[in-house]
């Protein structure tokens, strides 16, 4: 923190004492922060034996990852973002960097709130920077034509002088940066979550940071990022527009005017309207929104609103949605309708109690969405409790 706060170059590079440089190893990761300030990056890491000083290549391509006890991984490099390489010296986007060796234009590693000053010895403070500098817009790669070698220690690769106090460093982490998300983390470490309820951690500062740099939420991460770290629970089935081709037309949630949460209208499809942009569960809800995250609903009169999302018995069935079916066409949409008379609706669902009356949820522009006696075949059905 201290040899940071006094450099004077453009570029901070953190280095672990036990390191091997090669020749060149320092210009490739100063051409890719100066076409983009944003990126923090790392050379590939290969491995000196501590016995003997043997060097060993790392042969494999792999990227940086963590579990759900924040405990960091090296693993193989999924096959789509091979796919998304154009060539064998390509970056390689990385979740996470390990804390070895990493370079950041030291403007950037400033303005965006440098190491967290209140993390004690050394522990995660390489995943608090990563997910940080995704989360706030910049990027995280591994450049594979810098390589260093590194003297790997005989003992656990996540072991700490301080087990206590590495594990309040976790906690930082996930009371500032992982949201609802903070909950699966503390499943898998009782230990943290017994911690964090005996000693509150003031994160108020990283908190005011995140606000201030205007921070993505940590679905975003993961949904990007970390797809198989999802915790099957909060997995969204699908995300994208709801289009009516009929119409021409998507779906859009629009908060407020009287109502709790708010109601669903049709308007010209933009990629640039976040309203427009929906997620379809692992629990059958469609949902829009963040702070509140609100889902599609059925009030009394049989129009389509938009309520908190429950889990509550009743109040769920009337946010259950199924799925007949799901086009991927240009545009990312969540699913599309076809119908002749330019009436689209949504079909309901067939209950375990049997068949639900035939009361569809047509897209009446450009008003709310309501139900009607057509029940013509769509591809998102009613919710359960549709009626009869």
């Amino acid at each position: 923190m201290l040899g940071a706060a006094r450099a004077a170059g453009d570029v901070l590079v953190f280095m672990d004492s036990h390191c091997e440089c090669h020749k060149g190893w320092l210009e490739p990761l100063l051409s890719r922060i100066a076409g983009d300030r944003s990126r923090l990056v790392s050379p590939i890491i290969d491995v000196i034996d501590w016995k003997n000083f043997q060097y060993y290549h790392s042969m494999d391509l792999q990227r940086g990852v963590f579990d759900w006890e924040l405990n960091f991984h090296w693993r193989p490099l999924p096959e789509q973002e091979r796919k998304m390489r154009q060539s064998p010296i390509s970056p390689i986007r990385s979740p996470v960097l390990p804390g070895g060796v990493l370079a950041i234009d030291r403007h950037y590693f400033q303005n965006t709130g440098a190491y967290d000053s209140l993390m004690s010895i050394w522990g995660s403070e390489n995943l608090e920077l990563s997910i940080r500098v995704w989360l706030c817009g910049g990027s995280v790669e591994i450049i594979p034509c810098s390589r260093v070698g590194h003297v790997y220690r005989h003992q656990p690769p996540n072991a700490s002088p301080d087990p206590e106090a590495a594990l309040k460093n976790k906690i930082r982490i996930v009371e500032t940066w992982l949201g609802s998300f903070k909950d699966t983390f503390y499943q898998h470490s009782p230990k943290a979550f017994s911690l964090s309820q005996a000693e509150k951690q003031d994160c108020s500062e990283r908190l005011q940071l995140q606000r201030r740099l205007g921070c993505r939420t940590f679905h975003w991460f993961l949904a990007n990022l970390s797809p198989e770290l999802y915790p099957s629970e909060h997995k969204p089935g699908f995300s994208g527009k709801l289009y009516s081709s009929g119409v021409g037309s998507c779906a859009e949630c629009v908060s407020g005017q009287g109502l709790p949460g708010g109601w669903v209208m049709l308007s010209p499809c933009s990629d640039s309207r976040q309203p427009q942009h929906l997620e379809y569960t692992s629990k059958k809800q469609i949902s829009c929104g963040k702070n509140p995250k609100l889902c599609f609903d059925v009030n009394q009169e049989g129009r389509v609103t938009l309520q908190n999302c429950t889990e509550a018995a009743l109040s769920l069935q009337r946010q259950h949605w199924d799925v007949q079916e799901v086009r991927r066409p240009p545009g990312d949409r969540l699913a599309e309708t076809t119908q002749q008379d330019r009436n689209p609706t949504l079909r309901p669902h067939r209950g375990t109690e049997g068949p639900v009356a035939s009361r569809g949820l047509p897209f009446s522009p450009p008003g709310y969405v309501t139900h009607s006696q057509k029940g013509e075949r769509m591809l998102l059905a009613n919710p359960k409790n549709s009626g009869s």
